[in-house]
């Protein structure tokens, strides 16, 4: 099973780097964990503010519900935040190097 959420959000302009840090922050934890069954992008769009974070998993579980740093950077992120986050369900039609 292959279970994808793309979720989207803006920043305040003041906060946009401190949120970066947060999602690095994740990262690394990931990195050094290495949960299985978990594809995680995230992009900073050019706008400078708006975030989008892709998830794929490939098990009921979601490893991410596990993350010291991800339940940090989700603790934080109400006061980050320009405008809510936009999480949608999406089917995986194909994925090539992700």
């Amino acid at each position: 099973m292959n279970d994808a959420v793309i979720v989207r959000y803006q920043t305040t302009v003041d906060a946009a780097e401190e949120n970066q840090r947060a999602v690095e922050r994740v990262y690394a934890e990931l990195a050094q964990t290495a949960p299985a069954g978990l594809r995680y992008l995230t992009l900073r769009l050019a706008d400078g503010v708006t975030f989008v974070h892709i998830a794929i998993r490939d098990a009921q579980d979601n490893p991410l519900n596990r993350s010291a740093a991800f339940a940090e950077f989700q603790r934080g992120l109400p006061q980050r935040q320009a405008e809510p986050p936009l999480p949608t369900p999406a089917t995986l039609v194909g994925l090539y190097g992700f």
